[in-house]
């Protein structure tokens, strides 16, 4: 599987979406430095939403085939200026998370990660499993054998 790092604001669902990619049981826990697991990179909302912080995440980018941007459909507004993926030299995908939740506006954050420059831009509700398969096909590479492949 491709390699992906998560990045995006505290409480934005990096650290659930990990569990739900992972095939684990969703509980809060707050992600406190970076955790650089087989296939997922989880980084803490602080070092997107800080800028002498932000150049760990950009370090980090070196260790992953994928950048994974997260935007949560409750954010007030985008952490990421447009255009910035082209700052990146790595495929950058957009994630829409807390796809389900109330007052949640998720085709606005989806506007907001293709004005970023997200290409490809998934939509998920970790806890519900929606939109996982999705991101794991994504990352497939050939010979890959997926979770409900295997007997």
């Amino acid at each position: 599987m491709k390699k992906i790092v998560l990045m995006g604001r505290s409480e934005c669902g990096k650290t659930t979406l990990t569990q739900a990619l992972k095939g684990e049981k969703i509980h809060y826990h707050k992600t406190q430095y970076i955790n650089n697991f087989d296939v997922i990179i989880d980084t803490p909302g602080e070092y997107a939403q800080t800028k002498h912080l932000g150049h760990a995440l950009a370090l980090y980018t070196y260790e992953a085939d994928v950048v994974g941007l997260l935007c949560s459909s409750t954010e007030p507004y985008s952490l990421y200026p447009p255009c910035i993926t082209c700052m990146c030299n790595r495929e950058v995908i957009g994630i829409v998370t807390k796809i389900d939740a109330p007052g949640g506006d998720p085709d606005r954050a989806e506007r907001w990660l293709r004005l970023a420059g997200c290409a490809t831009v998934f939509r998920v509700n970790s806890k519900a499993q929606e939109g996982i398969p999705e991101i794991l096909e994504y990352l497939r590479e050939p010979g890959d054998i997926m979770p409900w492949e295997k007997d």
